[in-house]
């Protein structure tokens, strides 16, 4: 299985592609990476050194791999942070040259625009180019539950809320969806849900809240997610494997008391969860 992951990368820590390529790689899935930063390391650390790359040169690399005849090849398409509207519109005519040359082609979008407690952190114009372009265009979509809210236009403090804000985005266009780090009135306060959807149900995974602020958690979550859903179209396992798979890495983070997630001591986990936790059908 092959992924085209569109995202930023950092050399110190792991964020964007450098938080998704190896976990992809060791589940078995070849990863074709387009940077469209380099920094030296996230920018939430305050201070970075490096370039924003330009959108002529996303389109440029799509196209030298299309003229190499291995698009056809490619099963999905991930994008994660877009640094600006341009870079999105470049990300929208990959989405589109990818599926000319495999129609069965699917793509995720990590909508990342903005988290609880922060609000939104993104560049003026690139949320309204995600609800706008790039959602009605995604198979998948992977929010977390403010990116969920800012585009569904509501709340969801309560799992219900939740729910109708996830059946606003299907009938916007993706036929699946990963709701990272939810918190409703029926969660409890040690613990977070994900939950996700397609049309065989709705599935709920719970796990304990862990007290650590690791950067790339929900890039490495979006990448893990994808390639497990694509691999089977089980969304219940899909969702099961990546939650599992992310609370071990974050686990041994704060075992190394690092802010730096724990890749290569946890790439097991990637493989085979040394914890694992169930998806829950709900509704049922």
């Amino acid at each position: 299985m092959n992924i085209l992951s569109i995202q930023s990368h950092v050399v110190f820590g792991h964020v964007g592609n450098s938080a998704a390529v190896f976990p992809l790689q060791r589940i078995g899935v070849e990863a074709w990476p387009i940077n469209t930063v380099q920094f030296s390391n996230h920018t939430g650390h305050g201070e970075w050194k490096g370039v924003v790359f330009e959108p002529d040169m996303i389109r440029d690399l799509v196209a030298g791999i299309e003229k190499r005849g291995v698009l056809g090849e490619c099963d999905g398409m991930l994008s994660g942070y877009i640094g600006s509207a341009e870079i999105g519109a470049a990300i929208f005519d990959a989405v589109a040259t990818v599926r000319r040359a495999n129609p069965a082609a699917r793509y995720c979008c990590d909508p990342v625009i903005g988290d609880a407690g922060r609000g939104m952190f993104v560049a003026s114009g690139i949320a309204e180019f995600i609800k706008s372009k790039l959602l009605p265009v995604s198979d998948l979509i992977t929010p977390n539950q403010f990116e969920l809210d800012y585009l569904a236009g509501g709340e969801s403090r309560t799992l219900a809320q939740a729910f109708s804000a996830i059946e606003v985005l299907h009938d916007r266009g993706p036929r699946a969806i990963l709701v990272t780090s939810l918190h409703t009135d029926q969660t409890p306060d040690d613990c977070i849900d994900l939950v996700a959807s397609d049309p065989t149900g709705q599935y709920l995974v719970r796990t304990p809240r862990l007290e650590t602020v690791a950067n790339g958690a929900g890039d490495l979550t979006a990448a893990l997610f994808f390639a497990r859903y694509l691999r089977n179209g089980r969304i219940d396992e899909a969702l099961s494997l990546a939650a599992s798979a992310v609370f071990c890495v974050l686990a041994k983070t704060i075992e190394a008391g690092t802010a730096e997630m724990q890749l290569v001591a946890a790439q097991d986990d990637f493989v085979s969860p040394s914890r694992l936790f169930e998806a829950k059908r709900l509704g049922a």
